[in-house]
């Protein structure tokens, strides 16, 4: 096939329907191939708003909103970038002709846990930690002695460690309830997990559209209350257990359909490899490959929705290092030192109007032949930042 880059008057259109700084890098790489960006968050002045060619700020969760919004700037593209979005409305619009990414039944599927979780270990058979789901304090007291201790405690639709905590004992049960509701979506539900003694987790970065499917090299991760605090790639594995994570996410993306980039996550013990999560977007853990790959996730995500080819060249080793704010503030100022910035490391800002402690606010990139260099300068860097 041949890309045509269209006129501003009659350009692609996408519709980001979340803004943050996953968001933005999107915005950033569907604009350097002519295409506009609509972005779209729950308040102003969102990381995407700042580079978009327009920008919106509703109650994504308002079905009748986003239906009128997208009714009225008609996209080519329709992108969910969170969880908490109205299905309905996606349903609906998708209903009338308008292309969801990857397709809204996989939104659907994977912004809530119970849905991939039951979608992946009941209808695919794939293997994954033990599970129950509950809705009382009582259930997940229950819960939690059928699992075991330690286990994990996830609000079903939430994002970057909102609401998710371990419980280690049953007298930590009622904190887990009370930490569930600062999910960021839907606290109602509660998935309790079985806690894998796991070696170490990835993320799978795994591309498909109608040219065929593609893996990023795998990336490793560590997080911290749910969240990561450092990603690098590649992540030393076995072939064995590379493979058969290759599998289940091939699995599960094809039986979710549809185009775009899909964050596939697991947990590895030895060559046993248990499916945890999806999310059928660019990954936050996988911003790293802004600095090791010559077609970032991002790029990669744009080139699916516009089915074109999803070859890329990798540049080396690297490491992402996750700086989160240590003060409330608005309009906040960051200090970066002059050493953040080499031929093999920098800092990107994201630009969010508002910090609030605990908030991510700016990933230091390193890139270096040996990945553990990487990985302290990394984290070295992303210590050496303060927020004001």
């Amino acid at each position: 096939m041949t890309f045509t880059a269209p006129l501003q008057q009659d350009a692609i259109k996408i519709m980001l329907l979340g803004s943050g700084e996953l968001g933005k890098e999107v915005a950033i790489e569907a604009q350097r191939l002519g295409i506009e960006v609509v972005a779209v968050d729950k308040y102003e002045n969102a990381p995407a708003h700042l580079v978009a060619n327009r920008s919106y700020a509703i109650n994504m969760q308002d079905k009748e909103a986003v239906v009128a919004l997208i009714e009225k700037e008609k996209p080519t593209f329709i992108l969910p970038e969170v969880e908490a979005i109205s299905i309905e409305a996606l349903f609906e619009v998708e209903a009338k002709g308008f292309h969801v990414i990857p397709n809204a039944e996989a939104v659907n599927k994977t912004m809530n846990r119970k849905n991939i979780r039951v979608f992946a270990s009941e209808t695919l058979g794939l293997t994954t930690s033990k599970y129950k789901f509950v809705t009382t304090l009582e259930g997940l007291k229950k819960a939690g002695e059928e699992m075991g201790f330690p286990c994990v405690i996830k609000p079903v639709m939430s994002s970057s460690g909102h609401g998710q905590s371990i419980a280690k004992t049953a007298d930590d049960i009622e904190a887990s309830w009370e930490i569930a509701k600062e999910a960021r979506g839907d606290a109602s539900e509660l998935i309790v997990e079985e806690f894998i003694k796991f070696d170490y987790e990835i993320t799978l970065l795994t591309v498909r559209n109608e040219t065929g499917t593609t893996f990023c090299d795998a990336i490793g991760h560590v997080q911290q209350d749910g969240d990561f605090i450092l990603s690098w790639q590649p992540m030393n594995m076995s072939e064995v257990a590379l493979q058969k994570a290759k599998d289940i996410a091939k699995a599960v993306t094809d039986g979710l359909g549809g185009r775009g980039i899909f964050g596939v996550e697991f947990f590895v013990k030895g060559e046993e490899v248990y499916f945890s999560e999806l999310s059928p977007r660019p990954h936050d853990t996988g911003m790293v490959t802004l600095m090791t790959q010559s077609q970032s996730q991002f790029a990669l995500h744009v080139r699916a929705v516009l089915g074109l080819p999803l070859n890329y060249t990798t540049y080396g080793s690297g490491a992402c290092g996750a700086y989160k704010a240590k003060n409330e503030n608005h309009n906040p100022i960051l200090e970066i030192p002059d050493t953040a910035f080499t031929d093999k490391s920098f800092v990107r800002i994201f630009g969010k109007p508002e910090s609030h402690v605990g908030r991510r606010m700016a990933v230091s990139l390193v890139l270096d032949d040996n990945v553990e260099v990487a990985k302290s300068k990394a984290l070295e860097i992303a210590a050496s930042i303060s927020d004001s």
